[in-house]
């Protein structure tokens, strides 16, 4: 049992306005976190720089232009209301593909069990033609893609567990039945997709949580909708989109989990890669965006991860 960790120091350079919640400390908690002696027999290695060709996976090529062009040599530069680029953030975001699709290489040839790539921008957000929510690029949905056409993977599950809907995840897989999207988050709340309704080709499955609920609706979401749908779909490859603002300390939503939640739901989806995907499992981070809220749930989720 190896357990994997990316980052790279090039995702503190994606610079946000100050009082931006999606900043360069949020990695930093992570990093003193992971310093622990609890973790010294994780693997620890510098993402590498993606391939941009494989951006095409997921956004068409105009799509991609834009957000190039979007870049400022100088100073931020406004994406949308609430996203924005500053002159590293196509170098750190393309190092988020990079170790996103890396990390789905070291599960399929061996080199670790499982991953966990602490990376930003985040990306769950990110729909086929539209940057927005903090995103540029949708990384779970590259390196699903990824896994189909170079490891042959015929079916591959995300499982997003962000309080806020991965509408991007979900607009790109829609009618792709080969991929499965499970999605637990709080609704109402940004970015107002996510209800049970949205099905797709029957392979998307919304469990949103009302505000102000906890770990017994969470577990429940979990028990009676995503393990399901997960052990009916038996999929080659799990992908998290991790984000742990779902976490009660969290301000920018109101659900009240704590880090044993994150343990518990990463275990159950560790028993599910045993069962069907080779314990095939690739954590990619999204939210979280109060630090020690954060750091505390990353250690929890990449513990279990590493305890196998």
């Amino acid at each position: 049992m190896v357990t994997r960790l990316y980052t790279h120091p090039i995702y503190l350079e994606h610079i946000t306005p100050p009082g931006h919640p999606e900043r360069p400390d949020r990695l930093r908690a992570i990093e003193r976190a992971l310093d622990d002696e609890a973790f010294a027999a994780l693997d620890r290695v510098q993402a590498p720089e993606g391939d941009e060709a494989t951006i095409l996976y997921a956004h068409p090529a105009a799509f991609v232009d834009r957000v190039r062009a979007a870049i400022p040599d100088t100073g931020i530069a406004r994406i949308d209301a609430d996203t924005t680029a500053s002159p590293k953030s196509w170098q750190a975001a393309l190092t988020a593909i990079g170790a996103a699709n890396a990390a789905v290489d070291d599960v399929f040839e061996g080199r670790a069990t499982n991953v966990f790539v602490a990376a930003r921008p985040p990306g769950h957000h990110a729909e086929k033609t539209t940057a927005m929510g903090f995103c540029f690029f949708n990384y779970a949905a590259i390196a699903a893609r990824h896994a189909q056409k170079k490891h042959g993977a015929e079916r591959v599950a995300i499982v997003d567990w962000d309080v806020h809907h991965g509408n991007g995840t979900q607009d790109i897989f829609w009618d792709d039945p080969s991929v499965l999207y499970c999605s637990t988050h709080q609704m109402p709340l940004y970015p107002g997709t996510g209800a049970k309704n949205e099905t797709g080709a029957g392979n998307i499955v919304n469990a949103p949580l009302a505000p102000q609920t906890g770990s017994e609706t969470f577990r429940e979401a979990f028990e009676t909708r995503v393990l399901p749908a997960l052990d009916k779909f038996a999929p080659d490859l799990i992908i998290v989109s991790a984000g742990f603002d779902a976490h009660h300390r969290d301000p920018l939503a109101e659900i009240n989990l704590d880090e044993d939640d994150f343990d518990w739901a990463t275990g159950q989806l560790m028993d599910r890669a045993g069962r069907h995907s080779g314990n095939r499992l690739v954590s990619l981070l999204e939210g979280g965006y109060d630090l020690q809220g954060l750091a505390f749930s990353v250690a929890a989720h990449v513990a279990r991860m590493m305890k196998g």
